[in-house]
């Protein structure tokens, strides 16, 4: 059973839950990362194409460039990483560690947790509820861009009035041969500036209207249109959909919530500006957690990491030091700075 106990588990793997493993290991902590999707990264997969420009010393990059280097920092250390698991309860067993209930069944093990499921927690997109739609998922319609070249001289639906979907019709109207948005409202809901600029970039806009279904072959080919107030429905060839009908939110921890965490709206967590929560041994960091002064960039996720690793190295060890060493003269990372230096 020992064996089984970790120092730390962070729950998601966003940029919060990666820079606080990294951390923790920089600490000499055993570490477990436990996260809802199947891949770490967090929400940042929903804008992979955004670019970043407010993290301090880094020039401005792709969010999808960003993450996949928070990935390789976060697994500096080899944590053990647990995907497609959502954690459903946490549990005090003893003075010695937690008991981590998962919607699979499986429970883990730690001394401490560092709670990182971002603001609202799970976050899926709403699908397209139409018969045939998930034949061509990951293909040709897609819930977020994956990437912007693959758009290029492409005929692009986006079916969506939000902020979002306007932004992304604006910034693929460069690249793009055509781009058709559609909108079963009467007036999109992005800001009038936007909606402005979908004229000036030539995209044209379809309100009163939905898909109402898609067919082809490998790939969508076809898109199905149905105008709500007339009855008319046309059947066009696009190369590209792109839905964005928002998302679902799913938080299955403070649901049960059996710890009597101190929350604000049952989706963020009251806290320290240390990460310190109301229950003795549970930490929080980046979106999900609420107090004041709280910076809800990815800036702020790293300071809030580093502070929730802190303490809860000095909560299982007081007479640890309250801060690691810097890392240009850290120990534990003495040989792989020889490496990369020589």
């Amino acid at each position: 059973m020992t064996e089984n106990i970790y120092d730390v588990t962070v729950i998601g793997g966003g940029p919060a839950g990666l820079f606080s493993a990294f951390y923790a290991g920089l600490r000499e902590m055993k570490t477990k990362i436990i996260d809802g999707q199947d891949k770490l990264g967090g929400k940042v997969h929903l804008y992979p194409q955004k670019m970043i420009w407010d993290i301090g010393g880094t020039e401005p990059l792709p969010a999808g460039q960003l993450i996949e280097k928070s990935i390789a920092q976060g697994l500096t250390f080899d944590p053990e990483v647990v995907l497609n698991t959502i954690v459903t309860n946490i549990q005090k067993e003893n003075d010695e560690y937690f008991t981590i209930g998962t919607s699979k069944g499986v429970k883990h093990y730690s001394r401490s947790v560092i709670i990182t499921i971002g603001g609202g927690g799970m976050i899926k997109p709403v699908k397209l509820n139409i018969e045939n739609a998930h034949l061509f998922e990951n293909k040709n319609l897609h819930y977020a861009v994956p990437d912007i070249k693959r758009f290029t001289d492409k005929k692009i639906l986006i079916t969506g009035g939000s902020y979002s979907a306007v932004d992304w019709a604006n910034d693929l109207s460069p690249i793009a041969r055509e781009i058709h948005i559609i909108y079963r409202g009467d007036d999109l809901t992005a800001h009038e500036a936007d909606v402005t600029r979908l004229e000036r970039n030539g995209v044209k806009v379809m309100t009163q209207s939905e898909v109402t279904g898609v067919s082809g072959g490998e790939l969508m080919e076809y898109v199905e249109i149905t105008n709500n107030q007339t009855g008319d429905i046309t059947n066009d060839a696009y190369d590209e959909l792109i839905v964005n009908h928002g998302y679902d939110q799913e938080n299955l921890l403070f649901r049960e919530n059996n710890l009597g965490l101190d929350l604000e709206n049952d989706f963020f967590v009251k806290a320290a500006p240390t990460g310190m929560t109301n229950v003795p041994g549970i930490f929080a960091a980046g979106d999900c957690i609420r107090y004041t002064g709280k910076v809800n960039l990815i800036a702020g996720a790293y300071a809030d990491a580093v502070n929730a690793v802190n303490n809860a190295k000095t909560y299982l060890d007081p007479k640890a030091d309250q801060f690691a060493m810097v890392s240009s003269h850290n120990q534990r990372l003495k040989d792989k700075n020889k490496k990369l230096m020589y």
